[in-house]
């Protein structure tokens, strides 16, 4: 159903919007929230990128919730005009030759100008108003082990949402270590649907890291692994950094960012 005369970023982008969309629908479709206004509904729906609609639609503004003071507005704000100065700024100053360079510059930019940056302005907007919406990434570079960055601190959306529509009715059938596997599994075919399909190459590696990610949490978790110190302190910190950054060209692969995101950044006119 795709045009064939897309880019394939279009294709990136328009399949990863149109996951997005089905999972949203299904984390609001599955939480019947009576007596609460339409315009509540919409905004979860279309302003919102969390997966709590519980949370979201629950919440009034007598709600305990954090404030967002000026200091946390300013926070976000900086790092979201960080990720546009890295996509249209630091990446014209990367020599021609070095595009590779340039794309995962650019990269690092769009995480920052949305996940860091448009999504922590969106939390606070939707807290000053009373509004249940905490901020998705939470630190996530403060992890002492692998486990808090995936289940706690990195992209708190997904996790509520696999919590809620896959380690529930799993765990009972598959238990924690089995669950654990098949969402790291399922997060990684989705991602090599994603990046992969979009570059036309690559396939598997995406599930790959992924799965690395789930056994590395279940040998945190596993007796060496808790005598050691995997799960706390600078070696499980330590630990969580290297399984993250050693297999990241598993996830990213040359051909996506040459294919892919390079193309994406030369239509926007971040680079020549």
């Amino acid at each position: 159903m795709f045009p064939a005369d897309w880019p394939r970023w279009g294709f990136m982008w328009t399949l990863a919007l149109a996951i997005y969309a089905g999972f949203k629908w299904l984390s609001w479709r599955r939480t019947p929230v009576p007596n609460i206004p339409r315009w509540r509904h919409v905004s979860y729906l279309i302003a919102w990128p969390g997966m709590d609609a519980a949370a979201f639609l629950n919440s009034s503004s007598n709600s305990k919730l954090s404030p967002c003071y000026w200091s946390e507005w300013f926070f976000a704000l900086t790092k979201f005009a960080t990720g546009l100065f890295l996509f249209w700024g630091v990446t014209k100053i990367v020599p021609q030759q070095n595009q590779l360079i340039a794309g995962w510059i650019g990269m690092i930019g769009i995480v920052m100008t949305l996940h860091f940056g448009l999504f922590h302005l969106l939390s606070c907007g939707w807290r000053t108003i009373g509004v249940d919406a905490p901020p998705l990434m939470n630190w996530p570079l403060s992890s002492e082990s692998i486990s808090e960055f995936w289940g706690v601190r990195w992209n708190t959306a997904f996790r509520d949402l696999t919590h809620r529509f896959l380690f529930r009715p799993l765990i009972p059938w598959c238990g924690a270590p089995g669950t654990i596997v098949v969402a790291f599994l399922l997060s990684g075919l989705i991602h090599d649907l994603v990046i992969s399909v979009s570059a036309q190459g690559g396939y598997g590696w995406p599930t790959a890291f992924f799965l690395i990610q789930g056994f590395a949490i279940l040998g945190s978790r596993s007796t060496i692994g808790r005598r050691i110190g995997l799960r706390s302190s600078l070696l499980g910190w330590c630990f969580t950094i290297g399984v993250l950054l050693l297999p990241l060209l598993l996830l990213f692969q040359p051909l996506f960012v040459q294919e892919v995101i390079v193309p994406f950044m030369k239509d926007m006119k971040a680079i020549q």
